[in-house]
């Protein structure tokens, strides 16, 4: 890979089947995939098991940072990228920040529950100590298409 960001839909099709092998758990459809920038390579991928667990800080991301930081025996992962399917809830953005990743690329935005360009926005908050850089919109309607699908078949 390069330094120059692209549209991230080659990983992101691997955060979203992620995110369809958590919806079929009866967990939130949301997956994330972790790579190192320069070579390409996945460090790690999970979908969400908050549910499977019965922990609220299972969300895909937190997931992701955890295996990749002890694969790699380090707390900061300052040379990888993050793919998700969905806009980091304010948790998810402030391991992302601690975590000090490079880059962070996000299907769906989530006015809701969003942490990063909705809610909080806690990259933009003078205490943040790094903010990553962010694309979001990638692979975005289908990303949004499988969470509408997952709560309609809720209700």
């Amino acid at each position: 890979m390069n330094d120059r960001p692209d549209t991230g839909e080659g990983l992101m099709q691997n955060a979203i089947a992620q995110a369809e092998a958590a919806a079929k758990r009866g967990e939130v459809p949301v997956g994330a995939v972790l790579v190192d920038a320069m070579s390409g390579e996945i460090l790690a991928a999970h979908g969400n098991i908050v549910e499977g667990l019965d922990d609220p800080t299972a969300h895909a991301e937190i997931l992701v940072i955890r295996a990749a930081c002890k694969l790699r025996g380090e707390p900061r992962l300052p040379d990888c990228d993050l793919y998700v399917t969905l806009e980091p809830c304010p948790m998810c953005a402030t391991a992302i920040s601690f975590a000090r990743l490079r880059r962070l690329y996000f299907g769906a935005y989530d006015p809701k529950g969003g942490g990063v360009d909705h809610g909080p926005r806690i990259f933009e908050q003078p205490t943040c100590h790094h903010r990553p850089e962010i694309i979001g919109g990638v692979e975005e309607s289908r990303c949004k298409d499988l969470l509408q699908a997952f709560f309609q078949a809720r209700r």
